[in-house]
């Protein structure tokens, strides 16, 4: 177990798409002191599916890595990938393997759901957010059209997190936070909202019940786990809400995550509703705001076209004005599904590297255009931006950003936020304490300060007029 713990001990666990994290964290001074990492599959093609079970049995293996200081642990918390939908029997087990997040099939119902429920506006000002094919609404939508046998099985609806915190405690029980990613979780009404259940034949006595904040889901009753009896379960939260306990965010303070796909978002005391699509109003885990927009478009994209130009991801150069957009799986931020990747401005001079560098900088712009929709009147316009994911570690990316942002720039040490957010809640709910003040006073957003550069107005123009120009053909 390693040093000797000044506080009670908290688990927090990471249950994302590709594997389950579990972190065993002092809960008075934020220092880890046994973690666990173990795998999950998702099926391929059209697809995207999971079988719940195997989260479950993951958490076990991850909680075995932590060895005894695991079996020490006071209270845990669930943090889990957003929107997917687990359809289980009247036993509790999966009705059929869990529909994730990315799985797109959802699209042809998101549209007709939008249009039957009067627009995108109406959608934005009842929910907070105007459902992408992400949501769960959508995904039950799909279900009952493409296996009907399997939505009148269905006697309990979750989300990834909730299956968890279930098996744990034996109570169905969410939060505001990962419900507000349903699409039926109303944000002006802080309540699952009965019509918009009605119109896609979902039975309210369905869903867990949707916990306050700072609020126990129950205690863990599940007796093989190396976990101990009767710990306080929290709630649980989305990912990125655990992410944003994780950095003890206070409102108006942006974050850009830098992973597979990009993400931005800032907590807010204003309730969001973007009519445009663009920024999900998503609640925090705590009782404010977490207005978030994503784009499919980030490392991957860009580590995509260094293989194709045969050179390392951090060999960019200076110079030039070609455009690149690097829209390579279509793109949610702008709503552009049918899109692909778009070259403008190629000349005899044109390097390798700065090719790759205005992959970069396509990939960077379309997060900044989001990041400047998600931030509202809470948001100072010079506040540093916390960079995090897998590409803040990357040179080439950092000084993206800064170059493009015009803002100063910190890049947390820590790492596992999702994990680390949802030891926080952990703590908070044992110590009786605003989670993100314990992740404050853990010092989780601490890291390497690099200070604001003028912002390069020349590329910033060269991409908005691109994109503008591109839109035929981006839309194609």
């Amino acid at each position: 177990m390693g040093a000797q713990a000044a506080g009670p001990l908290v688990v927090g666990v990471d249950s994302s798409t590709q594997s389950t994290k579990a972190l065993v964290v002092d809960a008075v001074t934020g220092a880890v002191l046994a973690r666990g990492q173990a795998p999950h599959t998702v099926s391929g093609g059209a697809g995207k599916e999971s079988d719940p079970r195997q989260w479950w049995q993951a958490l076990g293996e991850a909680l075995a890595q932590c060895g005894d200081a695991a079996r020490q642990a006071s209270a845990v918390s669930v943090g889990g990938q957003q929107h997917g939908l687990v359809t289980l029997d009247a036993a509790g087990a999966p009705v059929r393997p869990a529909l994730l997040w990315n799985d797109v099939r959802s699209a042809p119902q998101t549209e007709r759901l939008i249009a039957e429920r009067g627009g995108a506006a109406a959608w934005a000002d009842r929910v907070g957010s105007v459902p992408p094919p992400a949501f769960t609404v959508a995904k039950w939508a799909w279900l009952r059209e493409n296996e009907p046998a399997a939505a009148a099985a269905t006697a309990a609806v979750r989300l990834p997190h909730d299956y968890l915190t279930e098996r744990l405690t034996g109570e169905a029980v969410t939060d505001r936070g990962d419900a507000s990613g349903t699409g039926w979780w109303a944000s002006s009404t802080e309540s699952y909202d009965a019509e918009i259940l009605a119109h896609i034949g979902l039975d309210p006595e369905l869903l867990p019940r949707v916990a306050l904040p700072g609020e126990a889901a129950g205690t863990v009753h599940a007796g093989h786990l190396p976990l101990p009896k009767g710990a306080l379960v929290a709630a649980g939260t989305g990912d990125n809400m655990a992410a944003a306990l994780g950095l003890g965010l206070r409102p108006g303070r942006p974050v850009l995550s830098l992973g597979t796909s990009g993400t931005v978002y800032a907590v807010s005391t204003h309730r969001p509703a973007d009519p445009t699509g663009t920024v999900a109003g998503f609640a925090d885990a705590r009782g404010d705001w977490l207005p978030l927009a994503c784009t499919l478009n980030c490392t991957l994209a860009v580590d995509r076209v260094a293989a194709l130009l045969g050179r390392d991801r951090e060999s960019v150069e200076d110079g030039g004005e070609v455009v690149m957009l690097p829209f390579l799986d279509g793109e949610r931020t702008p709503n552009l599904p049918g899109a692909s990747g778009l070259v403008h401005g190629l000349r005899h001079d044109t390097t390798g590297g700065q090719l790759l560098q205005a992959a970069y900088d396509g990939a960077v712009f379309t997060l900044l255009q989001a990041l400047d929709r998600v931030l509202d009147a809470d948001a100072a316009p010079d506040a540093p931006l916390l960079l995090i994911g897998g590409g803040a570690r990357g040179r080439a990316w950092r000084e993206t950003v800064r170059r493009l942002s015009g803002r100063p720039v910190v890049v947390p040490e820590a790492q596992e936020l999702v994990a680390l957010g949802a030891a926080a809640q952990a703590a908070g709910l044992l110590l009786e304490e605003d989670p993100a003040a314990v992740a404050r006073r853990w010092g989780t957003a601490r890291g390497a300060e690099y200070e604001a550069r003028p912002r390069d107005e020349a590329a910033w123009e060269r991409l908005t007029a691109t994109l503008a120009d591109g839109a035929p053909l981006l839309r194609r």
